[in-house]
């Protein structure tokens, strides 16, 4: 018996030993972080989370999912870029702030919260962390300009640095674009001084939207110059301070302009070739990281800022529904869910997320709970031993617990988002939209309108409601996403006592400030209705308050 048992564990052994390379450490040392944080890129436009319904090869994308924890259930704060943004880099929700600085179109706009306000790069300086921003800002900038006056495509000085930037901030190092690709100025800034001579004037092929540009500015060369500067970052760490890296992507945000290497790669198309570029970036985030032996204690957060553009496709030109033919293509941005970027719907707001940390996650591990972009602030705080204080992302939640042990208990269980303007309430598995329809003008796909879903439900209801009756049916939607993940059934009607509840619990945490424990904030912009962007036909239909 004694001969058999030795043989047997001698046997075993080499897997043992595997088995112990490869589980994680109870406690590592605090991580470097990465957050990777893609431009428009759909829950289906990754083969990992899309499954048989992607047509697009996304290796990298793949291989770091297997590699660490994918989460099913994540989402961004709003369906639209700006807002999500604020709410991942401060950890507050979006529309808890005061109106932004006055600024000018597209890449000129104002500063969206004050230099006083805790970021990412503010907290993580605070704990001792390098800091470093590459990419799409799109959070606002205060500009030097010639006249005194409120930026603009017209008075801006180039030749002078920004005055409130990146580096305001909390990131000592920096290179951006201030909007989106399709957005002018058409130039990069690095450590808040513009590159390169921006005296030209160009537009791309998605809006036609022309401005001022630097002279060697083009479009299909952004994401391979974006993928340097990360490089250029990560080769100036050393293993004695930990760092953060926010890498934030131009794409496939419009226009659809991948680099040259890539175009023709992908079976699918134009949009194919950009979502493996975004993919390529993975791959040399990753690579660098293994080249300077930092991957084993570093955190890499991949994730979409919402779902994909309904108006973007094989075309350069942005088109209304062209995301359609990509569909005839099998190839669903969305994966199975409705809608796209600017709705209310899952397909807006819902997003891949992707956690990897080989020194303390297990590999190819899922986690079904909810959790919100907002809630990166509190887990980067928690994984890098930072205390945040009572009135410090007041909206973020960590979910550091579930890196460890991803089917434990949920640490998230309602969260508030937005499309252009409705909220939605997310509240275990149901989910509150306060408005009928697509909570967007439809202008570029979305359906319904939000017009003629609003018609619809004043037609049906038969009378002039009151401001309180709009958060009721037929004036909302309620769905149980156990049950109806493509949200057909609108159960509002037939639960009219959880409708109440949901839009209470939205107002709790509208007039808390907050919504997690702790001592009651002002919000910068008073007041916060419920009932978010009505249209003018109906906001004339009701009594005067």
């Amino acid at each position: 018996m004694y001969k058999r048992f030795l043989a047997l564990a001698i046997s075993l052994m080499p897997a043992l030993i595997r088995a112990a390379d490869d589980a994680p450490t109870e406690s590592p040392s605090r991580p470097n972080l990465v957050l990777i944080l893609a431009d428009d890129l759909g829950m289906g436009d990754t083969a990992i989370f899309g499954q048989q319904r992607c047509q697009i090869d996304t290796h990298h994308i793949d291989r770091l999912a297997r590699g660490g924890m994918r989460f099913t259930d994540a989402h961004a704060n709003a369906s639209v870029c700006v807002p999500t943004r604020v709410g991942l880099m401060t950890g507050r929700y979006p529309w808890r702030f005061a109106p932004p600085q006055a600024g000018g179109a597209w890449g000129f706009l104002g500063t969206r919260f004050n230099t006083d306000t805790l970021t990412l790069g503010k907290m993580l300086e605070r704990g001792g962390y390098q800091t470093g921003y590459v990419g799409k800002w799109h959070l606002g900038t205060l500009m030097s300009t010639r006249d005194g006056r409120v930026q603009g495509p017209g008075n801006v000085d180039f030749t002078r640095p920004l005055r409130i930037g990146p580096r305001q901030h909390g990131f000592a190092a920096s290179f951006i674009l201030p909007g989106s690709l399709d957005m002018y100025p058409y130039a990069f800034v690095k450590d808040n001084s513009w590159q390169g001579q921006v005296t030209a004037t160009k537009g791309w092929s998605a809006f036609g939207r022309m401005g001022p540009a630097a002279v060697e500015f083009e479009d299909h060369r952004v994401l391979e110059t974006l993928y340097a500067q990360a490089e250029s970052f990560l080769a100036a760490q050393t293993q004695t301070q930990p760092f953060f890296l926010y890498l934030a992507l131009t794409a496939p945000h419009t226009p659809t302009s991948p680099g040259r290497k890539f175009q023709g790669k992908s079976q699918l198309g134009l949009y194919g070739d950009f979502v493996m570029e975004v993919d390529h970036a993975v791959q040399r985030v990753m690579a660098a990281l293994r080249q300077h032996s930092l991957a084993e204690n570093t955190l890499v957060l991949f994730s979409s800022d919402h779902g994909a553009a309904s108006y973007a496709g094989n075309l350069r030109k942005a088109t209304a529904g062209q995301i359609k033919n990509l569909e005839k293509q099998n190839h669903y941005a969305s994966g199975p869910y409705r809608g796209y970027k600017f709705s209310v719907y899952e397909g807006g707001l819902r997003v891949p997320l992707i956690a990897h940390w080989p020194a303390a996650i297990q590999p190819n591990v899922t986690c079904r709970h909810l959790i919100g972009l907002n809630d990166v602030m509190a887990t980067f705080a928690e994984v890098a031993g930072i205390q945040l204080h009572a009135s410090e992302a007041p909206d973020s939640i960590s979910f550091a617990p579930l890196l460890h042990n991803a089917q434990g208990n949920a640490t998230r269980r309602h969260l508030i988002m937005q499309s252009i303007g409705p909220f939605v309430v997310r509240q275990d598995n149901w989910k509150l939209c306060l408005c009928p329809g697509s909570g967007s003008h439809g202008r570029w796909g979305n359906q319904p309108p939000a017009d003629a879903a609003w018609r619809k439900a004043i037609a049906s209801f038969g009378s002039t409601p009151s401001r309180d009756r709009l958060a009721q049916a037929p004036f909302v939607q309620l769905f149980d996403l156990n049950t109806d993940i493509h949200e057909d059934h609108n159960l509002a009607t037939q639960q009219p006592a959880r409708v109440s509840a949901m839009v209470r619990l939205l107002r709790q945490q509208i007039d808390a400030g907050r919504s997690t424990p702790g001592p009651r904030l002002k919000n910068g912009r008073v007041p916060i209705p419920v009932m978010q962007r009505l249209p003018s036909f109906v906001r004339k239909k009701l009594p005067a308050t």
